[in-house]
């Protein structure tokens, strides 16, 4: 009965997490990701690019770029528009302006892998093979389905549209400050040459990685988890080649190499054709990390 009190009055006040049903504006942008592929470092230099008198940390991203899951609908109500907004949904047709980020699937699957170790999801000892099975078949975050169910559904919907900017996490890597200044330019903000280079400065892996020092205990994104394990991590690309063994980078390249091909990614094992269109690899061509013969 408490309980049932308790979340009443949450929602009368606004104090509860709104999720999949905040109500979204014709304005808002959204910066979505499948999980571990870079969304909460883009983020960081989003709310840096939002907060030119104070850097942004682990604690104000939540208020500079929120997320429906972990911030409150009040607070949602008291952003000024145009608000910038996290997600790590599915295709979702009411998103009026996206942000795309996409990361190499070799390497998401070592940084989920060690991110669910650190959020106690798995023990330290996890078989990596089977792990990347449940990968593969979507079951590691059932909520988002899989890496290539996740990342054809947007491209499939939205790749060519003016109203979505598609970002490689790799490319972000490479040229930080000018992926960045598209970001920017997308996002309505026009910043000098020299507030890029600050803003890229204060989103560092390394400025990240003592913020993580400074504020694991008070931050959504670390709060109860172990400080044994990093959440920043390499902060790098191409982490697969030492850490996973060629039998399952070759069950990954089977799964969905015609869609990492058109993303740009080298394959090693799987031979797939040139010249793939989003059109080539809807749902019924590849399921839960399957493709059809």
């Amino acid at each position: 009965m408490m309980n049932r009190l308790k979340a009443a009055a949450k929602r009368t006040f606004g104090l509860h997490r709104p999720g999949r049903d905040l109500l979204i504006l014709p304005d808002d942008r959204f910066l979505v990701s499948y999980p571990k592929s870079g969304n909460t470092w883009t983020r960081l230099l989003i709310a840096n690019l939002l907060s030119p008198d104070k850097p942004a940390d682990f604690e104000t991203i939540n208020r500079l770029v929120p997320d429906p899951f972990a911030d409150t609908k009040r607070q949602f109500a008291r952003m000024p528009r145009p608000r910038v907004i996290k997600s790590h949904l599915v295709f979702d047709p009411r998103y009026p302006r996206v942000i795309y980020m996409v990361r190499d699937p070799r390497d998401v699957v070592i940084s989920e892998y060690h991110y669910q170790r650190k959020t106690r999801r798995i023990e330290d000892h996890y078989p990596l093979d089977e792990y990347v099975v449940r990968f593969i078949q979507g079951e590691t975050y059932p909520e988002n389905g899989s890496w290539g169910e996740h990342v054809a559904g947007w491209l499939v919907a939205r790749e060519g549209n003016p109203r979505f900017h598609l970002v490689r996490y790799e490319s972000l890597l490479a040229d930080t400050a000018g992926e960045l200044a598209g970001i920017a330019e997308f996002l309505g903000i026009t910043p000098t040459p020299e507030r890029l280079s600050e803003v890229v400065r204060l989103s560092s892996a390394d400025r990240m990685r003592t913020l993580e020092q400074q504020q694991s205990n008070t931050s959504s994104l670390m709060k109860g988890s172990r400080k044994d394990v990093p959440f920043v991590r390499a902060a790098k690309s191409g982490g697969w080649r030492s850490e996973l063994p060629e039998s399952l980078v070759e069950k990954i390249e089977t799964a969905w190499g015609p869609l990492m091909r058109h993303l740009g990614y080298e394959l090693f094992f799987s031979q797939t054709p040139q010249g793939i269109s989003p059109s080539d690899f809807p749902f019924g061509k590849i399921v839960l990390g399957k493709t059809s013969q």
